[in-house]
């Protein structure tokens, strides 16, 4: 199968996910990766940029050791999408609330020095990536339409508020870092945060 024809074979198969639509906001750092609006007025990601972006990424974090990349997020959503990626990767999660002081304060007990960290939504998740900034740590971020990117390093543009499009995203890349190792056991549905997982947490 020509690389060509795989691209094509991905797009029809993640086309239904939402990956591509955004918001009714679009930022000046998005504009760039924006198609144009849905009947809805949702903006829509191109999803060959989007694409694109993440096969950038996956080279990206393959120069780094991975076992000190981590991958975070504050976003309930992308709980499972990050377990199931750091499974198949061998990268570091960590999920829930960011401690303030884990990438820039070494006298506390929780405090880390990663290669890179990966975020879900540079908004919600502005505690670790203003903390990455100060310490020099790269940060790859997903970002929506209506997301400010100034602090981060990579941006993947796509639905960051979906449970199936951050399935996807992440699924995407774990693709993009295995290749074509026999790793890859899982589909996007497994990557999917259930209804009845987000119910436990309430």
């Amino acid at each position: 199968m020509s690389q060509q024809t795989e691209h094509e074979d991905i797009k029809k198969k993640i086309l239904s996910t939402g990956i591509r639509v955004g918001t009714e906001v679009k930022t000046k750092f998005m504009i760039p990766y924006i198609t144009q609006a849905s009947p809805e007025g949702l903006y829509l990601f191109d999803l060959d940029i989007t694409l694109n972006r993440i096969e950038t990424a996956g080279r990206f974090i393959k120069k780094f050791d991975i076992k000190k990349v981590i991958v975070y997020s504050g976003r309930t959503y992308a709980n499972t999408p990050i377990e199931k990626f750091c499974e198949l990767t061998g990268a570091r999660k960590m999920l829930g609330r960011f401690m303030p002081g884990t990438l820039t304060n070494p006298l506390l007990p929780y405090y880390s020095e990663p290669q890179l960290i990966i975020v879900s939504d540079p908004q919600v998740d502005a505690q670790a990536v203003t903390e990455a900034t100060n310490a020099g740590v790269p940060v790859i971020g997903i970002a929506n339409t209506d997301n400010i990117t100034s602090e981060l390093d990579l941006v993947i543009p796509a639905n960051n508020r979906g449970r199936k499009s951050l399935a996807t995203v992440y699924w995407l890349l774990a693709h993009e870092i295995l290749q074509d190792s026999k790793e890859m056991k899982y589909e996007i549905d497994d990557f999917e945060t259930k209804t009845a997982e987000l119910e436990e947490e309430l």
